[in-house]
């Protein structure tokens, strides 16, 4: 048993010889507190949050709504037997319905996003009669048993194998297309044509979903060109397969618009919500049609889970809500989202390094590589860049998967100024001329 104090020693300043390490590396200063877009060290030192914790508190840290809710909810009613309807479930599931197409009317509330995808997945294989289930080659949809068959970004080895039936449809990434139009842009729909082909050839016949996300996050901030997921939803209709959209970090406002699905004018047979829902709280929602949810009723759908309908989180998403609705957030999501693609622009502009700007809204990414001709990418650049940038103030959050070391996921708070979005892009544009000068 050690006598050391807790949380301060060694080189990195953290002690964490208690942690198991559960992927990355952890960061070098402890955090002690947080309010709004910044988070401090143990020292004092303030930290601009450009990744809105685990790209979760869309509102910001400590969200005085927020804590007002929480101290009441908590000395109201916080936990209940799973069976047991409190009033926030009614209200959230009600009002989520409200910011949804019609036909999405049925809420199944729980704490993760991995949760949330394992639920969808499982209704859908019930619903259908099917087990196999089709997801990007770049995905990321969570940590437990069907969520994790349906990631392929990383995390597949040395786990033995996972439930028949998972499918890789190729990621349509127009930085880096692998079917090209005649001028060299990405050609998506013969992509996803021969994408079909293969997952036909291999399928048994029982193709039940397919789950894909309408930005890549951890696959690298990639977004599918505009008129890929209608052919998608063509795609799993042609096959009586269902839809289901993980919108993880991009639903409720991020992009600019209450969901991301919009933009393709489609409306998924299953949208999962998670991160953004609970703005930085473990809060999950499954949504879908009531033909959907009767049919997985009459069969028996079972997901009973310790924390499903826990009244203190709804009640603070009801909240999350509310602050979207009255501050016009998806609004200043698109605002916010033109400064800081403007910025990023710039950076693009002045350094070689930066290959690609990509995303929508509050949800950018940048990719560095070392010869923009080749696209070679950067993960040594990236790595120091986001090391200079924690030393300047700035926690950056880069894509910590193999390969992808050159990749930042930008996804500042929805309430962040454009005076903190530009300060962001000024510390980044030290740490990217000091790094990649350093580099030569």
């Amino acid at each position: 048993m050690t006598t050391q104090p807790a949380g301060i020693t060694g080189t990195t300043g953290v002690d964490t010889r208690n942690l198991v390490r559960y992927g990355g590396q952890f960061a070098p200063e402890l955090i002690v507190r947080a309010s709004g877009s910044w988070v401090h060290t143990a020292d004092g030192r303030p930290l601009l949050d450009f990744t809105s914790g685990q790209m979760s508190a869309i509102l910001g840290h400590s969200h005085p709504d927020i804590v007002s809710t929480v101290t009441r909810q908590i000395g109201e009613l916080d936990h209940l037997f799973s069976g047991m309807i409190s009033p926030p479930v009614l209200e959230l599931s009600s009002r989520l319905s409200d910011t949804l197409p019609d036909a999405l009317d049925k809420v199944l509330l729980l704490s993760t996003g991995a949760e949330s995808n394992e639920a969808a997945i499982r209704m859908a294989k019930l619903v259908t009669g099917k087990h196999e289930i089709v997801s990007f080659a770049r995905s990321w949809h969570g940590m437990t048993h069907a969520a994790a068959a349906s990631t392929y970004s990383a995390g597949r080895t040395g786990y033995g194998p996972v439930a028949p039936g998972n499918f890789a449809l190729p990621t349509p990434n127009p930085y880096r297309p692998d079917f090209t139009n005649a001028d060299g842009t990405l050609d998506w729909q013969r992509q996803l044509d021969f994408g079909f082909e293969l997952i036909d050839a291999q399928s048994t016949g029982s193709l039940a979903a397919c789950i894909v996300e309408p930005i890549l996050s951890s696959g690298g901030v990639i977004e599918p060109p505009a008129g890929y997921f209608a052919a998608l939803q063509r795609k799993c209709e042609e096959r009586g397969m269902l839809l289901i959209v993980d919108e993880a970090q991009t639903g409720l406002c991020r992009t600019g618009s209450w969901y991301a699905f919009e933009r393709d004018g489609i409306v998924p047979d299953i949208l999962t919500l998670s991160k953004t829902l609970g703005a930085g709280l473990p809060l999950a929602a499954v949504i879908t049609s009531t033909e959907i949810e009767q049919a997985a009723h009459e069969r028996g759908y079972l997901f009973f889970t310790t924390h499903v309908s826990d009244p203190l989180v709804a009640a603070v998403g009801v909240t999350v809500l509310d602050v979207l609705q009255r501050d016009g957030l998806d609004t200043r999501a698109a605002q916010a989202g033109s400064v800081l693609r403007a910025g990023l622009l710039e950076l693009q502009d002045r350094h070689d390094c930066v290959g690609d700007v990509r995303g929508r809204g509050l949800m950018q990414g940048i990719e560095l590589v070392t010869d923009r001709a080749t696209k070679q990418g950067a993960d040594r650049l990236g790595s120091a860049v986001t090391a200079r940038c924690f030393e300047l103030g700035l926690h950056m959050n880069v894509v910590q998967l193999p390969g992808m070391g050159g990749i930042f996921r930008i996804a500042p708070p929805l309430t962040a100024s454009d005076e903190e979005i530009r300060t962001g892009l000024d510390i980044l544009d030290t740490a990217i001329g000091e790094c990649a000068s350093a580099a030569v």
